[in-house]
C-alpha cells in the first residue's frame, strides 16, 4: 500500500516534452573525482568515525541483502572525495546540457539525480547540507528529454523482460500503448529514492551519449545527491556508454570536503594489454542466484589475507561465492570502510592481536568510535603495525599503506583498525557477499576494471600528483 501511495505521489509531478537528440564522438573527456560535501565533519572526531563506520556496517547490509537492473578510445572524468568518506564525480544531462555532482558507486548499476522542481529530500538535513539548494534537473528545460515507454527495452532492465507485467493497461501484443514504464523504487544503506526513467542525453565535452536512461528521482530519503551506477547491469554507466575498461585513483580523504581532485578514465576502445605496473586478478563469475541485485557486483578471487607475514586461515566458503551469492568478496566503491563478515574479522582482528601484544587496548576509543581494535600508541617512541595484505587468485597481491587500514584517533594516541563488521555474531555464512573490498582500503591505488577481460588491476599510486 505504501508503494501505491509513492506512486500516485510520483504522478502528480511528472510531465515532460518528447524530442529528439545528436550525437558527436570526441577522442578524450576528463571526470574530476572528490568527495561528495554531504555532510559537514563533526568538531567531535569519535562522533565522525562512529558516523562513518556505522554507515559502512549500514551499506554491507544493503550489499549482502538487496532485492532484485563507432566509439572513442577513451573518456575521463574528474573525482573528488567527499567528507561522508565516499567520492563524487559531476555529468551533464539535457539540452543545454545541466550539471550535478553523482556519488560514484560500483555497488549498483541506475544513474539517477535529483528531479523536477518538486524534487522532496526527506530526512536530507545535514550539516552543510541546504535543502532549498539541492541542484534539481528540470527535465522541461531541456529538448532532448524523453519518457520511456513501458514496451521499451530499457524499461526491462529495470523491471523484467515480461512486457505485459510493465504494461498492465495495455493489451497483450499491443503496438500503440502509451503507458510509460512504471516508476522505480530503490533501497539503498541508509536511504531510498523513488521516480521515473528517462532517456536523456550525456554530455561529455566533445561527445553526446544519446537515449542514455536517467532515473528522474522525485522523492528520496537520505539521498540528497544523484548516484552514478557503475555497476554490471545493463543500466549501468559503463554498460551503457559500452565501455571496454575504466579506472580511478582515490586521493586519501580524512572525512573533510577538499576542492582536490583525481582523474575517473573511461576506456571504450578494445585491448588486451595489461597496463604498465598493474597486477590483475580475475573477476570471479557472478552467482546465478534468484537474487538479481548479486548480478550487479564485481567479485574478485581473494584467496589469502596475510597480517604481518602470516596468513590468516579463512574458510574457503567465505572466500568464494556459492550458487546463491553467500560468501566471496566484492569491490565497492560507495563502501568506506571495508566489511568482514563476523568469523572472518575476528580472525583478522585476533592475528593483529597476537602481533600487537606489547600493546594495551584503547577500549574507551573503542565504545566512541564504533572501530575495533584500537591500541594505545603515545606511550611507545615508535610503533609496530603488522602489514596488512589481500593476495588473490593468479599471486596479485595489494599490500596496503599503513594509512589505509590503521588510522589514529583522538588526543590520547590511539590507532584503530579501519575494517568493521557486524556487532554481533552471526551464522558462519551470511547471506551476500563476506567481504566488501571499500574505498578506504584503495586509496593511493590506481585501480582499473577491465571489463573486456574481465579482471580488476592495480598497482600503488601517489593519487594526489595527478590532482
Amino acid at each position: 500500500m505504501a508503494s501505491t501511495h509513492i506512486l500516485c505521489f510520483l504522478c502528480l509531478f511528472f510531465v515532460i516534452p518528447f524530442s529528439s537528440s545528436s550525437s558527436s564522438t570526441p577522442n578524450t573527456i576528463t571526470i574530476s573525482l572528490s568527495p561528495l560535501p554531504t555532510t559537514q565533519p563533526s568538531s567531535d572526531e569519535f562522533e565522525n568515525l562512529k558516523v562513518v563506520s556505522s554507515a559502512t556496517r549500514n551499506r554491507a547490509h544493503h550489499l549482502k541483502h538487496r532485492n532484485s537492473n563507432s566509439k572513442p578510445p577513451l573518456v575521463k572524468t574528474q573525482a573528488y572525495p567527499r567528507s561522508y568518506g565516499g567520492y563524487s564525480i559531476h555529468l551533464n544531462f539535457g539540452t543545454p546540457p545541466q550539471t550535478f555532482p553523482f556519488v560514484l558507486d560500483t555497488g549498483s548499476s541506475l544513474v539517477w539525480l535529483p528531479c523536477t522542481s518538486r524534487y522532496l529530500c526527506s530526512k536530507c538535513s545535514f550539516p552543510k547540507i541546504d535543502l532549498t539548494k539541492i541542484p534539481k534537473f528540470i527535465p522541461k528545460n531541456s529538448s532532448s528529454s524523453k519518457i520511456v515507454g513501458c514496451q521499451n527495452p530499457k524499461c526491462s532492465w529495470i523491471f523484467g523482460s515480461d512486457v505485459q507485467a510493465r504494461c498492465q493497461d495495455c493489451k497483450p501484443n499491443g503496438r500503440n500503448c502509451s503507458q510509460i514504464c512504471p516508476a522505480y523504487i530503490i533501497q539503498y544503506g541508509l536511504g531510498s529514492t523513488a521516480g521515473f526513467l528517462l532517456l536523456e542525453n550525456l554530455d561529455f565535452p566533445g561527445k553526446i551519449v544519446p537515449d542514455f536512461l536517467v532515473g528522474c528521482s522525485i522523492l528520496s530519503t537520505r539521498q540528497p545527491a544523484g548516484i552514478a551506477g557503475f555497476g554490471r547491469g545493463p543500466e549501468s554507466l559503463p554498460s551503457q556508454m559500452g565501455l571496454t575498461r575504466f579506472s580511478y585513483c582515490l586521493l586519501p580523504h580524512r572525512f573533510d570536503d577538499s576542492s582536490k581532485s583525481s582523474e575517473l578514465i573511461l576506456h571504450s576502445a578494445s585491448s588486451e594489454a595489461k597496463t604498465n605496473g598493474f597486477s590483475y586478478a580475475p573477476f570471479q563469475s557472478n552467482p546465478s542466484a534468484n537474487n538479481s541485485a548479486f548480478r550487479q557486483y564485481y567479485y574478485i578471487s581473494l584467496r589469502k589475507v596475510i597480517v604481518g607475514g602470516k596468513q590468516v586461515k579463512i574458510p574457503h566458503k567465505m572466500l568464494q561465492p556459492d550458487s546463491q551469492g553467500n560468501g566471496g568478496c566484492i569491490v565497492d566503491s560507495g563502501s568506506t570502510f571495508t566489511f568482514m563478515e563476523k568469523p572472518v574479522f575476528d580472525l583478522v582482528a585476533q592475528e593483529f592481536g597476537r602481533q600487537m601484544g606489547n600493546y594495551s587496548r584503547a577500549r574507551d576509543v573503542e565504545a566512541q568510535s564504533g572501530l575495533t581494535p584500537c591500541y594505545v600508541i603515545s606511550s611507545k617512541k615508535s610503533a609496530y603495525f603488522p602489514e596488512l595484505t589481500f593476495q588473490f587468485k593468479g599471486g596479485a597481491k595489494m599490500v596496503l599503506p599503513l594509512n589505509n587500514y590503521f588510522s589514529p584517533v583522538g588526543k590520547l594516541g590511539a590507532a584503530c583498525l579501519t575494517i568493521v563488521s557486524d556487532n554481533v555474531v552471526g551464522p558462519a555464512v551470511a547471506a551476500g557477499p563476506a567481504i566488501i573490498l571499500g574505498n578506504y582500503q584503495q586509496q593511493d591505488f590506481h585501480v582499473e576494471y577491465d571489463l573486456e577481460n574481465n579482471r580488476l588491476g592495480f598497482r600503488p599510486q601517489s593519487c594526489s600528483k595527478n590532482a
